[in-house]
């Protein structure tokens, strides 16, 4: 985060009262990163109007956005060990704080969400040959609704878990007309970073769900929706995540039309048939 911070202080013209927010947002990371944009102007001596015009200026539509960044960041440098340790007290219930920290959440994404991203997403997917989801370990979660739903309404969308030569094997069958869609949350694993290379290498077209707008993923994707994914233990909560995917599927519903209400009903003729239900 102080590597950010700095590049943005080398460009200079900021004036200087912005830069004393920078300067607060780079030597108190952990501070920033669950502060409210009152308490990051008292700090850095200015008014609130000028930690908005700073976060703007880093390309944030405000505080509320650049924070979820900054929390995200200031998270994703801790080990699963230290995150635990940021989030214990002994007076919270922890089943309490969960809902209340995924409200908080909707909450912030509701406030920072660009509903074009979402739009643009569902329609990279329904204007796709074939879509390849890619997720790792719970992370892959948000894919497996995707995926699932997705096929229901016609849509040829596939899960894929596994690494290694599977993993291979599936992104040669890519190309040219294809979507890879990638959930990227708190760490990236490297096979996931060299499989999205691969794909941009092979002009597959990319969206990205990620809780970073650093992820070394964004330049590569053609579609990035960000999510705030902070949870009340040692691992992220995918409540953002998934709620996007829900939007995606809304909106891949209505663009699908009666073609994927006929698919819809046709799938529910072969459950009947199936008895699986």
């Amino acid at each position: 985060m102080a590597d950010w911070i700095e590049e943005t202080l080398a460009r200079g013209r900021l004036g200087r009262a912005t830069e004393r927010v920078l300067h607060v947002l780079r030597d108190e990371p952990r501070f920033a990163s669950y502060a409210t944009a009152a308490e990051v102007a008292e700090h850095a001596e200015v008014n609130v109007a000028t930690v908005v015009r700073a976060a703007q200026q880093l390309g944030f539509t405000g505080w509320p956005a650049l924070r979820v960044e900054l929390r995200s960041r200031y998270l994703a440098s801790l080990s699963a060990g230290e995150v635990l340790a940021e989030h214990s007290g002994s007076d919270v219930d922890p089943v309490r704080a969960a809902v209340r920290s995924d409200r908080e959440n909707l909450r912030l994404l509701e406030r920072t969400l660009e509903p074009e991203r979402v739009r643009s997403v569902a329609a990279a997917i329904h204007g796709a040959r074939r879509t390849l989801v890619l997720g790792s370990g719970t992370f892959a979660a948000p894919g497996v609704q995707l995926s699932h739903a997705a096929g229901i309404m016609g849509y040829d969308v596939r899960l894929h878990e596994s690494g290694g030569t599977a993993l291979a094997n599936a992104l040669a069958r890519t190309g040219e007309g294809d979507l890879l869609v990638v959930c990227d949350l708190w760490m990236l694993p490297v096979a996931l970073r060299r499989a999205v290379e691969i794909a941009a290498e092979e002009s597959v077209e990319i969206a990205l769900i990620t809780d970073r707008r650093d992820s070394p993923l964004v330049p590569m994707a053609a579609h990035v929706v960000a999510v705030p994914s902070e949870g009340v233990g040692m691992f992220p909560s995918l409540t953002a995540a998934m709620a996007v995917v829900h939007a995606v599927l809304a909106e891949l519903a209505r663009v699908g039309g009666e073609e994927a209400l006929d698919s819809v009903r046709r799938a529910e003729e072969l459950w009947r048939r199936a008895e699986l239900f």
